[in-house]
């Protein structure tokens, strides 16, 4: 069989996704990809997967099809922490996201903010941001930590390499390679060169993830696939939940 790339993170209209299930999956075969369904699974999300059984409706439908049944779940969101092991294992795979931080006061702070609290400082975000990617990949059992190097809009125009000290990636890098979570390669949450050679060199899993809501975003991963093999990156060893394991029972996890 011809190996094809795994869009391990993609919206359908069971979140905020502009397309039906049937259409993600016709596009990613318009594409030569092999997609997934990877909604938003939150009771602080834009998603009608917000319950327990909402969250078996939405897998009995996905069931219906050929296609890798994923679910992004929020950290500061408790749902994930409320699923039965029976409920876990339909999943194939699953994605965590720093949607919200906890800053040093112990206070949440969403990711789409367009303003920071006044006083603080991008220094003290980041700081923030790595510590709860830390307590993330400490004790949540997902299998990709989604778009790791989302922040907040005024961030965003801030040279990732000034704004990601070299001592907050070794945090990040130690964090995902002790939890055996992949760090995905976003096409909409682009990270830097540095970031992503540090995470290969560690031996760190890639995944990719177009994170599509439009027909223009699902599927696209092109650039996360050229971004891995640039970085050399063999194609087998992109994270693929079949050919890898998945943390959720679904797949036997492999070494």
């Amino acid at each position: 069989m011809t190996w094809q790339p795994t869009d391990c993170h993609a919206h359908s209209r069971h979140s905020d996704g502009a397309l039906t299930v049937a259409d993600v999956i016709a596009r990613a075969a318009s594409l030569g990809v092999r997609p997934s369904i990877s909604d938003h699974v939150s009771g602080d999300a834009p998603t009608t997967v917000d319950s327990l059984p909402a969250i078996d409706e939405y897998l009995t439908d996905l069931e219906h099809f050929d296609v890798l049944r994923g679910g992004e779940f929020c950290w500061h969101d408790p749902l994930w922490r409320q699923l039965p092991d029976a409920t876990t294992r339909r999943f194939t795979h699953r994605l965590g996201s720093l949607h919200a931080i906890r800053l040093a006061d112990g206070s949440w702070f969403r990711a789409f903010n367009p303003v920071l609290p006044r006083g603080l400082t991008a220094a003290e975000y980041m700081e923030a941001h790595v510590s709860s990617l830390e307590t993330l990949a400490a004790e949540m059992p997902v299998d990709i930590l989604a778009h790791p190097t989302l922040v907040p809009p005024p961030l965003r125009e801030m040279d990732p390499e000034t704004l990601w000290t070299e001592a907050l990636e070794e945090r990040a890098v130690t964090a995902l390679r002790t939890a055996g979570t992949a760090f995905e390669i976003s096409s909409r949450y682009v990270p830097h060169e540095r970031l992503v050679r540090r995470m290969i060199d560690a031996g760190v899993r890639i995944a990719l993830g177009s994170d599509g809501h439009s027909r223009e975003q699902v599927a696209n991963i092109v650039t996360p696939l050229a971004t891995a093999r640039r970085l050399g990156v063999a194609d087998a060893d992109l994270y693929d939940p079949a050919a890898h394991g998945s943390r959720t029972g679904f797949y036997r996890q492999k070494d």
